[in-house]
């Protein structure tokens, strides 16, 4: 067993700070209950921060204090380990894209796994299950920009906000996935961005 928890204390170490870590990265080392032991105890002795139920975070600490992960990088942590998947929706969205400064309090994700909220201190993490239709667009930035402005309504499709999007997705480095997705999208998004708007590329 010491020898079992060594390994594991010897793989993060080695790893660096900054980095997170669930119970299955260790299945090659031992079994679950052996390393939820290790991680447990070394959160116990201030090694690793335990960021949710079987998320682990070893910290990078500086003058400052401990730095810890963006919200979307440990929900897409949890999406990782769950073998799911995450899109930013409502007002998270719209502050990622720059389509809001409004920075929310929950940071809100769609994901076709369990649906589940994280606290952070005084913010939280939400994962809201979805459905699979959400999931179907190919491109990194097109569903994001779909629930963007789902977000903000069909009455509120400004032409300056239809510019910005416009240049959201200009920067898509896959600009025949944006095509793809233009053509599933609802139907009122579909005719807010145009075929020119969706697929422009820089």
């Amino acid at each position: 067993m010491d020898s079992l928890s060594k390994n594991i204390r010897d793989r993060i170490v080695s790893g660096g700070t900054d980095k997170m870590y669930t119970v299955g990265d260790f299945a090659d080392l031992c079994n679950d209950s052996v390393v939820t032991r290790t991680l447990s105890r070394m959160t116990g002795e201030g090694i690793l921060i335990r960021l949710s139920q079987g998320l682990y975070l070893y910290p990078e600490k500086t003058r400052y204090g401990v730095k810890m992960p963006t919200a979307y990088e440990i929900a897409a942590a949890i999406a990782k380990r769950d073998n799911s998947k995450i899109i930013p929706s409502g007002l998270t969205v719209l502050n990622e894209l720059g389509l809001s400064t409004q920075i929310p309090m929950k940071m809100t994700y769609l994901t076709d796994g369990t649906a589940r909220t994280i606290k952070l201190g005084r913010r939280s993490i939400v994962l809201k299950h979805s459905v699979p239709r959400t999931f179907a667009y190919k491109s990194d930035t097109f569903p994001k920009v779909v629930l963007a402005m789902k977000e903000i309504g069909q009455s509120g499709m400004t032409e300056e906000i239809l510019n910005s999007i416009q240049t959201i997705l200009s920067k898509d480095k896959n600009p025949e996935l944006v095509r793809e997705d233009y053509n599933i999208a609802p139907q009122w998004i579909r005719k807010c961005l145009t075929p020119s708007q969706a697929t422009t590329t820089k």
